[in-house]
């Protein structure tokens, strides 16, 4: 009993075992129970450690727990603790909640909302359940391929996800994605959603395909590219860029900020002549850089092009400003 006293005294408790945490999480379930799992070479976990050290004065009645997660593997892979900081929240010895990374603000609004809510989270009537699976269909439906994976292309938190991605970029899938440890509510509600245990999941047309097996099964039949839509051929793009507008600029920076006098240039002559015209900068995307060099075959930058038709450079565009025919071409006349 003294040890259970002096753990009650103390703001944030150190579990050192899986025997520990479960009986901890019997001893506390009748208030809410807060577990970071944490890793002592992370700094981001220090941080959080002492954000939890502040809301443990500020919620006496909510039990705070700190577990090594690397130390006490059996409780860590039990609830797929794959990245750390990561928080669960636990009522009558049950998850009811999840955070992964080091968001204070967040972990504070979690908090103080799973504290004022009752003995256990409010399921109140089958109204929210609705709500989450008209959001979870606009989620699957939110892009022709949509990939729900941990972490996002350009990080992603575990292997598998990091080979899904790999290998739709391999087959220049064109997709999008979300990050189910953003949301604990999409990341669980999905599983039952679509009758799928395990991330990630590929859905093509909002429908599930599979998760990595069944996608590497796909690319071992070379049936991926059938069912999932490519990303445009880079002639496609340039042809829908440069007829993004009547009138496109390809240049360095942007109207509001030229990166090079001949930009500059440029847009001072457009701006004189108070015809529309809109902008792409080639510097924030170096495929279309290279590419309409050679699509139009001009080497150069900026290119003005009307109607998806190139006009020329800056050296062009003067002639046709000294010669009084730029606001005809600009205009399409010519």
């Amino acid at each position: 009993m003294a040890a259970g006293a002096a753990e009650a005294a103390a703001a944030v408790v150190e579990v050192g075992s899986a025997q520990h945490f479960e009986e901890l999480l019997r001893l506390r379930a009748k208030s809410l129970l807060v577990v970071h799992f944490w890793a002592p070479w992370a700094p981001q976990c220090a941080q959080m450690n002492d954000v939890m050290a502040e809301l443990a004065k500020e919620q006496p009645r909510v039990s705070f727990v700190k577990l090594e997660a690397e130390a006490v593997p059996e409780v860590s892979e039990k609830y797929e603790i794959s990245s750390v900081p990561t928080f669960l929240f636990f009522k009558n010895s049950q998850k009811i909640d999840r955070l992964d990374g080091a968001h204070a603000p967040e972990l504070t609004k979690k908090v103080q909302r799973h504290a004022s809510s009752g003995s256990f989270p409010p399921s109140g009537n089958e109204h929210p359940k609705e709500d989450l699976n008209l959001r979870l269909k606009k989620l699957t439906h939110a892009a022709p391929c949509m990939l729900f994976m941990k972490g996002t292309p350009q990080e992603p938190r575990c292997g598998f996800s990091k080979q899904m991605v790999e290998i739709l970029n391999k087959h220049n899938i064109q997709f999008s994605s979300f990050d189910i440890f953003s949301d604990e509510e999409v990341r669980q509600g999905l599983k039952t959603y679509s009758n799928w245990p395990t991330y990630p999941q590929l859905y093509v047309s909002g429908e599930l395909i599979g998760g990595l097996d069944i996608i590497k099964e796909l690319e071992a039949s070379d049936e991926l590219g059938t069912i999932c839509p490519k990303a445009p051929k880079l002639e496609e793009r340039l042809k829908v860029l440069t007829n993004k507008a009547s009138v496109m600029l390809f240049m360095k920076g942007n109207k509001q900020e030229a990166k090079c006098g001949f930009s500059k240039q440029i847009l001072e002559i457009l701006n004189s002549t108070g015809v529309e015209y809109e902008t792409f900068d080639i510097l924030e995307d170096e495929e279309v850089r290279q590419g309409l060099k050679t699509y139009s075959n001009w080497p150069t930058y900026p290119q003005l092009y009307v109607k998806g038709e190139l006009v020329g450079g800056l050296d062009i565009v003067k002639e046709l400003r000294d010669s009084g025919e730029l606001l005809p071409v600009l205009k399409g006349e010519n």
